[in-house]
Order: C-alpha cells, then structure tokens, then sequence
C-alpha cells in the first residue's frame, strides 16, 4: 500500500493524525449525503412512475375522447372546434436544493377560456378531448421534474461514492500507512539515541575508575 513521502518528525506526525481525523471526518459526513440522496431519490423515483402511469391515462383517455368526438362531429367538425380552443400554458420552475442538488420544482399555468365553439357546433366528447389534453400537459410537466430530479440524483450520489470510496480505499489507508511508518521510525530513533546514550554513559563511567 502506498504512503506518503515525509520526514519522520513528531511534527509531520501530529500533522497526519490531524489529517486522518479530518479525512474520518469526511468520511462520515459523506456517508450521511449518500443516505439522504439515496432516500430523495427513491422519492422521485416513485413519483416518476406515478406520473408516467398518469400522463400514460390521461393520453388514452384524451385519444379516446378525440375519437369519439370525430365520430358525433366529424373531423371537420372536431378541426373547426379545435380552432376555437385557445390554450396558454405558462411552465414555471423554481430550484430548491438537496445537500447541494438543484431540484426543480415545475407548475402548469393553463389559460383558457372554455366553452369552445366552432363553425360546426361542437359536442360533450370535444370539451370531454380537451380537458383530457390538459390533464396529460399538466402530468407531463410533473413527469419531467421527477425524471431530472432522479437524473441529478443519480450522478450526485455517483460522485458521492467515487469520494467516499476514494476515501476508505485509498486516502485513509494512507494516512494509516504514513502514520505507522512516521511512528516505527520515530521508535526506531529513539531505540537508537537511548543504545547510543548507554554506551556514551559507560565509556564515562568506565573511564573515572
């Protein structure tokens, strides 16, 4: 394993140690991002497929209802009725934020001014054909907000692991390593000083007999 190239002095040894318990430190706290991530993605995750089970509804029932109106109006009448219809949707997003992830927040503004009246009359299948449209436009806006929410999710909680792996793996081994070498050559120092100071004190006790 590798360690890291330093002088073997108590100072450099106070120094890793310090660095070690910060790199503990963020360990943890990395490890609690990673937890929260992971329970606000399996949040959004849920909602997208709620809402792509909605959007998937109101379209079939929206298609269903075109058909229906083409078949009491006519497709010219359902294209006359479908001039009258004056939709505005307004799609506004506002970000909060999630242990440092932008998420969106997306809200439909729809105006219009119903009933809807064509040339040609219209019928019950053709309001029924719109409202359904809405309903789909509005669930698409929902659907798209889960699905970027779980994409920045995701690669957030990929980075995340990459640090918190790049840590436990790597990092923290080598603190460890460099702090054990600091710490056996430091003993192995004091070894010798303590051998070398022996012999200097009985080369001088030996030499006053």
């Amino acid at each position: 394993m590798a360690r890291y190239e330093v002088a073997p002095t108590r100072t450099n040894l106070m120094k890793l140690k310090d660095d070690l318990a910060f790199a503990k430190e963020g360990y943890e706290l990395l490890e609690q991002k990673r937890e929260i991530l992971i329970v606000e993605l399996k949040r959004f995750t849920a909602r997208a497929i709620e809402a792509q089970k909605r959007v998937d509804e109101e379209l079939a029932a929206a298609y269903a209802a075109l058909r229906e109106a083409e078949l009491a109006s006519g497709l010219s009448g359902v294209t006359s009725s479908a001039r009258a219809v004056n939709v505005r949707a307004d799609i506004k997003l506002r970000m909060r934020r999630v242990m440092g992830v932008s998420i969106p927040a997306a809200s439909l503004d729809l105006e219009d001014a119903p009933p809807y009246f064509g040339p040609q009359g219209t019928s019950v299948w053709t309001d029924e054909a719109i409202v359904r449209f809405k309903n789909a436009l509005a669930a698409v806006a929902q659907l798209a907000e889960a699905r970027i929410s779980v994409i920045r999710l995701a690669r957030e909680i990929h980075k995340t692991m990459r640090r918190v792996n790049a840590l436990e793996h790597v990092f923290i081994p080598d603190y460890r390593e460099t702090i054990k070498y600091v710490q056996d050559s430091l003993e192995e120092a004091d070894r010798e000083s303590f051998f070398m100071t022996k012999i200097v004190r009985d080369r001088l006790e030996a030499g006053r007999r």
